[in-house]
């Protein structure tokens, strides 16, 4: 009996997992929502250069690279130097893993 339960929740489970979508994309305003509440838009901006670079420009950068979400995200938490120049981006260790890398996926979306 405990083996035919476990079976049917095992099932339901991984019928939900496999109905959900992996990462949903966030609309343009929750992102603009998240660079606020993060503190992302006192540098960058959606499509020019403040500080740091326009986030249409870093998508371009990064079209096509695989591990771009992972390599960004480290970035986001870690900070960068050199990258866009001389100006480093510092560490934002208080942006939370799940924020940077929503905020990283989003931004690979966007093209000029």
């Amino acid at each position: 009996m405990k083996a035919a339960v476990a079976a049917v929740v095992s099932i339901a489970v991984s019928t939900l997992l496999a109905a959900a979508p992996a990462h949903a994309a966030l609309d343009n305003a929750a992102a603009e929502a998240l660079m606020k509440k993060d503190g992302c838009a006192a540098c960058h901006s959606i499509d020019k250069k403040i500080v740091g670079p326009a986030y249409v420009e870093v998508a371009a950068k990064y079209k096509g690279d695989k591990d771009a979400v992972a390599k960004l995200t480290k970035k986001v938490k870690d900070g960068s130097t050199g990258v866009w120049g001389p100006i480093p981006m510092p560490p934002n260790a208080a942006v939370s893993q799940a924020d940077a890398t929503e905020l990283v996926t989003w931004i690979l979306t966007l093209k000029k």
